[in-house]
């Protein structure tokens, strides 16, 4: 399961974006971080990074500062409100410090100045994946299941509402004016779709994407009281 920066739902990534208008240094970056294990896809400008960004799975992007069109902070400020889950390590020159920390501010996990030792990036990137894979796992996980909810047709979606309020197959075609035997046809789809296994993991899936109400019966209808707080898992 992979999402615009997802990460592999298996291994740890050992994904590296590198950006720089200057074609020896990224020829130069490439080459060291794919002698030291990584996985390595070089881009010259942060534009063209940004075009595949959707496409591309969980990794450390390391980017440099100053360049043509798009800068670092420029490309920061675009992941940060595309809500990215991707580590980024900036580039800087001698003396860009006060870029640097800008950078950070803006949601940069590391800086590091140019010239820069070999082991010292490499460990950077390294602690950059490690500290921001899990989040980026977890957002994958939850884009996942809404995506499957997203899938459920309306009426889908208010058996589903039914099941999870604790409400029978006969409760819930009163409640819609449907026949009970529809409703299971609904539900089997609704299992189906979620890839739920039990009515305990529907509710799971359901909470974990906030589409869980707290509902009770009024007068024979179900009425929504307010929504639940998502699970956290």
């Amino acid at each position: 399961m992979t999402f615009p920066g997802s990460p592999d739902m298996k291994n740890t990534s050992r994904n590296v974006y590198v950006i720089d208008d200057d074609e020896a240094m990224r020829d130069s970056l490439k080459f060291l971080l794919e002698s030291a294990g990584f996985c390595v896809q070089t881009f010259a400008t942060a534009q063209r990074f940004l075009d595949v960004l959707r496409d591309l799975a969980f990794g450390c992007v390391v980017s440099d500062m100053r360049m043509p069109g798009m800068d670092g902070i420029g490309l920061l400020k675009r992941m940060k409100a595309g809500h990215s889950g991707f580590p980024i390590v900036i580039m800087t020159g001698h003396g860009d410090i006060p870029l640097a920390v800008e950078a950070m501010k803006l949601g940069a996990v590391d800086f590091v100045e140019k010239p820069f030792e070999d082991d010292h990036l490499t460990i950077m990137i390294e602690t950059a994946i490690r500290d921001a894979e899990p989040a980026a796992r977890n957002e994958a996980i939850t884009l996942d299941i809404t995506t499957r909810v997203a899938s459920l047709s309306p009426r889908e979606h208010q058996v589903m509402e039914g099941l999870i309020a604790g409400l029978s197959n006969k409760l819930i075609a009163r409640q819609f004016d449907i026949s009970p035997r529809t409703i299971e046809v609904y539900r089997a789809n609704v299992m189906t779709k979620m890839q739920a296994s039990s009515l305990s993991e529907l509710v799971r899936l359901a909470m974990r994407a906030g589409v869980v109400r707290d509902w009770r019966a009024v007068g024979g209808r179900l009425r929504q009281v307010k929504p639940i707080s998502h699970l956290t898992w």
